[in-house]
Formats: structure tokens, C-alpha cells, sequence
């Protein structure tokens, strides 16, 4: 039996610059906090997994004092829960207004997958009601509803790149290592995937072009749809892909003795 899974935020959608981005910045106002994240601030804090934990890095001794925050640390983190409880209900908004609509070839190959009898999850950090806005946009609610396991938010102690989640999705499913795909977009994932001891293929998403993605089976721009043209940026699997990715081509990441192609 083979396994996909996927992580959510820049692999299902493309989520991170037009979604969580102006999320952020508009709980920080409506609560009055001094800060707005830029694009290029907010890429360095997508370093830290989790958006709950990126909000917490905030907590410095200086923000503290000018957001007037109380100076017990349960206290505080009791404030940022509150943040993020708020920013993810105008995060799933944005969502079912359809501002986020999924990557090229996601729908297809998710559908193409639980047709062909594949095992299905996804293993994101991000909070649940986000991950499950964009899996039903992503997958359509029918296909969303057969997929075997969706972990998200505080399901595992470490987030990534710590290969926890990837561990507990291996463990949910009861399916081989050998036999289990993971899909991802971004330094953090590929390494947690790898640490699982999975095989990764990459869709580089609008934050991660530049990151190493060393250990990836293969990396892409995207799934493509036929008739299209994706860009190939590496390859060390047995797949061929032409200008849109295939099942097959997944299914050939799997394979033994993988070798490097241009």
C-alpha cells in the first residue's frame, strides 16, 4: 500500500505570503500590538515552526514593555494564544472567501491518488481549523473526507523540523516507510521528513526557492497541470517527469537506488 502526505502550507496552497502574512498583521492591530511584519521578516520567522510559536518569538523584554503585557510568562503566552485563536478565524475566512485557491496539479493528484487506491494524510504544525479550510478547498469536501488521517496543530511536543509528525502520520496509517511519500515545500519539512526516514519530493512555494533541498527525491515549481510546463530543478528518482507531474512520477520517487538526472 502506498502512502502521500502532504503538509498544507505551501504545498496544498500557497498560503504563506497571501494568507498568514496579512493574518498576522491584522490580529496585531486589531489588539493593538506595535509590530507589522514585512515580507522579507516574516520569511525569517517562517523559520520557527508553528504560528502560534512564531508569535511568541515576539516576546522580547522591549515588546513586552510596549504592548504592556503582563510579566508573568504564563500570562503572556495566555495573551498569544488569544492572538493566534483570532488570527486563525481570519486566516479560514480568507480561505472560504476563496482567496487561497490550491496549487497547479494539487486537485488532480490528490484525486488521481485515492482513486488509484493510495492512502492519503496530512501532517502540518499549522492550527487545525486552518489546515482543514484549505484541505476542503484543496480537495474538494468529498475527497477531503477520505483522506485516512489529518494531524495539525499541537499533535506532536516538536514541531518542525523535528520528525515528529512525520513519525505519528507513519504510525496512524500503519503503512512501510518505503511505501510512504511526503510532500513538501519548504528546508524545515524536507528535513523532518527525511529524519522520519521518508523520501521527499519538493514544490518549491513563493518563500522557499532559495533553501536546500539537497535530500529531496525531487524538487519542482509545481505539479502542473497537462498541456502545461513545470520546472524540473532537480532529480535524483527514477521519475520522468514531462510538463506536468504524474501519479507515476510519485510512485517512481519510491523506488530503489535512486540516481541523479539533469
Amino acid at each position: 500500500m502506498s502512502a502521500l502526505i502532504f503538509d498544507c502550507d505551501g504545498v496544498l496552497s500557497d498560503t504563506e505570503r497571501e494568507g498568514h502574512l496579512p493574518a498576522f498583521n491584522q490580529t496585531f492591530r486589531e489588539f493593538g500590538l506595535p509590530v507589522q511584519w514585512s515580507e522579507a521578516e516574516y520569511g525569517v520567522r517562517l523559520r520557527i515552526g508553528g504560528g502560534k510559536e512564531r508569535m511568541a518569538s515576539l516576546l522580547t523584554d522591549a515588546f513586552i514593555a510596549a504592548a504592556g503585557l503582563p510579566r508573568e510568562r504564563d500570562a503572556q503566552l495566555a495573551e498569544v494564544a488569544r492572538w493566534h485563536k483570532r488570527k486563525t478565524e481570519i486566516y479560514t475566512g480568507m480561505v472560504a472567501e476563496g482567496r487561497l485557491p490550491p496549487r497547479p496539479g494539487i486537485t488532480r493528484l490528490i484525486g488521481e491518488a485515492l482513486d488509484a487506491g493510495w492512502t492519503l494524510a496530512v501532517a502540518s504544525t499549522s492550527a487545525q481549523a486552518s489546515v482543514a479550510a484549505i484541505l476542503n478547498c484543496a480537495a474538494g469536501p468529498a475527497n477531503a473526507a477520505r483522506f485516512a488521517a489529518v494531524l495539525a496543530g499541537e499533535v506532536v511536543a516538536k514541531k518542525k523540523p523535528a520528525p515528529d509528525i512525520y513519525n505519528l502520520a507513519v504510525e496512524r496509517l500503519g503503512v512501510d516507510r518505503a511505501a510512504a511519500l511526503v510532500i513538501e515545500d519548504s528546508r524545515n519539512g524536507l528535513q523532518a521528513a527525511t529524519a522520519a526516514g521518508l523520501r521527499c519530493v519538493v514544490t518549491i512555494s513563493s518563500y522557499t526557492r532559495q533553501e536546500n533541498f539537497d535530500e529531496a527525491a525531487l524538487v519542482v515549481s509545481d505539479f502542473g497541470e497537462p498541456g502545461g510546463q513545470i520546472e524540473v530543478l532537480a532529480n535524483r528518482s527514477r521519475a520522468r517527469p514531462g510538463g506536468w507531474i504524474r501519479l507515476a512520477d510519485l510512485a517512481a520517487c519510491l523506488q530503489n537506488r535512486p540516481t541523479q538526472h539533469p
